[in-house]
């Protein structure tokens, strides 16, 4: 390749030491290479960076290097839909040609394509050329991007191929998820939650039963066995009801009516008793008395 440009030129010499430092040491991560009639335009392909929505994506791109390069930054744009970069527009990165001030001649094509997949996850800010799609989205376009994009004339597309078919054998298989099947998650949730009401209804169905059972039961109760009077249609009501929340309120009426029904014994009983003791402690002062005046002695003898 060397023979076909002016190896005298800096920025020639540059691009073919990078070119050639590219084929000895290749990444899994990325690969680049120019046109063989034009070492200024580049075209790579970077995957996805791991733990992220873009993991599993292959991501192409062109980067076109400036006559002055080094000392000039180089402009991106991606040519792979991915829901952070626009295709087929320069966009803006540190490492662009929007912001030369920030470029060092000491970066290379290397170098800058380690920071796009580093820039890949974070927010765009608004940034030219940026887009800012939902997580789902940019997993859905990531298994997409498995097939090589078609661009440009037949030489750009040759290269395009050679790089997709060397990121393809490094990188490792993803689930096949189309968009159909990623769209089927809402209608899932749909049908749980059709089957959440179909569930409550039934329960309330059988919720309704039970208490029209009770009632049943309690109308047939009082046919045969008529509650007393005074009793409230409430209380006759939670005595047949088996649920939980019945018994906890039958057991205080029913606590009550005892008490009401024990109280009048008791005072009876305690009323009888004072009587009993109060006679007792008569007849014993009588006794004494008796004693003491001499009274109890006839009353002895004559007895």
């Amino acid at each position: 390749m060397g023979d076909k440009f002016n190896m005298k030129n800096p920025s020639v010499k540059r691009i073919l030491q990078e070119v050639k430092e590219m084929q000895s040491n290749p990444s899994d991560d990325f690969m680049s290479l120019p046109l063989e009639e034009n070492i200024f335009e580049w075209h790579f392909a970077i995957r996805g960076p791991r733990d992220t929505e873009f993991e599993g994506g292959i991501y192409h791109g062109r980067i076109q290097l400036p006559s002055e390069y080094p000392f000039k930054p180089p402009s991106f744009m991606l040519l792979t839909p991915n829901g952070r970069f626009e295709t087929q527009t320069k966009i803006c990165l540190s490492i662009s040609n929007h912001h030369p001030e920030h470029w060092q001649p000491s970066w290379s094509v290397r170098t800058a394509l380690t920071a796009l997949i580093a820039f890949m996850p974070t927010s765009p800010n608004g940034a030219l050329g940026s887009l800012d799609f939902k997580k789902e989205e940019r997993r859905v376009l990531a298994i997409k991007s498995r097939a090589a994009p078609k661009y440009g004339t037949p030489d750009r597309q040759k290269l395009i191929d050679e790089i997709h078919e060397y990121m393809i054998s490094k990188a490792p298989p993803v689930s096949q998820e189309t968009p159909e099947n990623a769209s089927k998650e809402p209608a899932t949730a749909e049908e749980n939650h059709e089957v959440q009401n179909i569930s409550t209804e039934i329960t309330e169905n059988e919720a309704q039963q039970q208490q029209e059972h009770v009632e049943e039961n309690h109308e047939d109760a009082l046919s045969e066995n008529p509650e007393p009077e005074g009793s409230s249609v409430s209380e006759q009501v939670a005595t047949v009801s088996p649920s939980a929340s019945s018994i906890v309120h039958t057991v205080e009426p029913q606590q009550q009516q005892v008490v009401r029904v024990q109280k009048p014994a008791d005072d009876r009983l305690f009323t009888w008793a004072a009587v009993g003791l109060t006679i007792a402690i008569v007849v014993l002062l009588l006794k004494k008395f008796m004693k003491a005046s001499g009274h109890g002695a006839v009353f002895l003898d004559e007895s």
